[in-house]
């Protein structure tokens, strides 16, 4: 509440966006016309929507899911909804679907590549997702893209690239995301996809840092800086900001994301974290069981565990993040690992961790 700021020495401006940055006058303009001055500053701007160009989408009328508001807005749609197509089968898509489905409402999943939840999950896993979604009532077409949009009768009739056509009451745009970064024309902040941080979140102005979604950080996996917009690593970059902007002794440099998503799915869950590619050299252990759908894939280069992921597996993502930031050598215990992941990944936290 409004005391909570005022005890803390915050002024909390609601409702007022950052519309343009001068980093040599150490200014930001606001959207209201008022200014700010500083001595640091911390953009944590995040990210909006990425829209599709497909031609006529600016005909038709529909939801994206980004915000509270957004969620709002959905939830009242779902009620009403009949015939609903979700384009893009990433987590957002994917929890919306299956809302619809649940309201009863007949849904398509419309996804460009071959599997769901790419990037997240193997296609074992993303098959096993695919037949609860199925077993439910859902279409699913993945490798396929959508050319067209057009007004119809129902709401909004899409045109795929091998000619079929579809309609929807309700059409849920979830193709991902982009970093907000609009203000920073002009601003001498320099950016990329997301704003170009360094293993503190500075910038490339010495008093202005960037966290979250809008920043584009230091990847554990690969040596290019990459946006990972996702929040476990929003509040360690934030954290870090924060250390950084006080002038704490203590901070550490930032060790590089790693993605970590869990999803819950018609009763079921699923759990990635670390990098889904098993590069060169590395080894890969799996075990599935069809009967219970219970499938887990761990992959180790040089006996450091790379990524690991689960359907119906449990074990503990935090945990499992932080074997793969501080390198451990699993050799002796890979088995034993893979075997029960949450009961070994906690052996291994309360006997190293410091």
């Amino acid at each position: 509440d409004d005391d909570f700021f005022a005890r803390n020495a915050v002024r909390y401006r609601p409702g007022v966006a950052l519309a343009a940055l001068d980093a040599d006058a150490n200014t930001a303009a606001l959207a209201d016309g008022t200014r700010l001055a500083y001595d640091k500053l911390l953009l944590a701007t995040g990210t909006s929507p990425a829209i599709p160009p497909i031609p006529g989408i600016d005909t038709v009328s529909y939801h994206v899911l980004r915000t509270l508001d957004d969620a709002l807005g959905l939830r009242e749609a779902i009620a009403q909804s009949r015939q609903a197509v979700v384009l893009g089968a990433g987590l957002v898509g994917m929890h919306a679907a299956e809302n619809l489905v649940k309201a009863g409402a007949s849904v398509t999943i419309v996804e460009m590549s071959d599997q769901l939840t790419a990037g997240y999950f193997d296609k074992v896993a993303a098959q096993l997702i695919e037949q609860a979604f199925t077993d439910n009532g859902a279409r699913i077409l993945t490798g396929s893209r959508v050319v067209r949009l057009e007004p119809s009768p129902v709401g909004a009739r899409l045109t795929l690239a091998n000619g079929q056509s579809l309609e929807a009451d309700l059409l849920l745009v979830a193709t991902g995301v982009k970093p907000n970064l609009e203000y920073l024309n002009g601003s001498g902040v320099a950016f990329d996809h997301g704003i170009l941080v360094d293993d503190t979140m500075r910038t490339s102005r010495p008093n202005v840092w960037a966290a979250g979604d809008c920043a584009q950080a230091k990847h554990f996996f690969s040596p290019t800086p990459r946006v990972n917009a996702i929040l476990p690593s929003a509040t360690e970059q934030g954290r870090l900001a924060g250390m950084a902007m006080a002038g704490d002794a203590g901070i550490k440099p930032y060790a590089g994301g790693v993605p970590l998503n869990t999803y819950h799915f018609f009763g079921r869950h699923a759990i990635s974290v670390g990098s889904s590619e098993a590069p060169e050299g590395s080894e890969v252990l799996t075990r599935f069981d069809e009967k219970t759908g219970r499938y887990l894939k761990a992959i180790f280069r040089d006996g450091r565990l790379a990524g690991i992921f689960g359907v119906n597996e449990f074990f503990d993502g935090g945990i499992m993040c932080q074997l793969i930031v501080r390198r451990m050598d699993l050799t002796a215990v890979k088995a034993r690992l893979v075997a029960d992941p949450l009961k070994v990944g906690r052996e291994l936290m309360s006997q190293t961790w410091r």
